[in-house]
């Protein structure tokens, strides 16, 4: 059974940063690749980043391009997401993903879900 636990998500100004981080607990998934998605109220949870378990091929929606990085470090069995230069619309519950290959958690088909942690971007 593997349990997908993110943290780092809160409040914070528009122009500002935060950083969101995924732990798979009951194994590891080094050989999977790992994504991160968002849901706004009343919208459909949405495709943000995700990056292949070498860490050599990224992915992003446009609407963070530049402004989100996604990484991950398999020793430490941990993905994350920087996210800069915050707007008010990046505000959604953000949900960690797992799945392989990455074409499969692009898609939003991924093995493993994340409960999600809340991000607020506020005027």
């Amino acid at each position: 059974q593997v349990q997908l636990v993110e943290s780092g998500g809160g409040l914070v100004q528009a122009g500002g940063s935060l950083r969101l981080s995924c732990v798979p607990s009951g194994r590891a998934l080094s050989m999977s690749a790992m994504g991160w998605f968002r849901q706004a109220p009343g919208k459909e949870r949405e495709f943000v980043a995700a990056i292949n378990w070498r860490g050599g091929s990224t992915n992003y929606t446009d609407s963070v391009k530049g402004r989100f990085t996604i990484s991950r470090d398999n020793a430490e069995n941990t993905v994350n997401l920087q996210m800069n230069s915050l707007k008010q619309e990046d505000t959604a519950v953000y949900y960690c993903a797992a799945g392989s290959p990455l074409s499969v958690v692009v898609a939003g088909k991924p093995d493993y879900w994340g409960p999600g942690t809340q991000v607020t971007v506020s005027s």
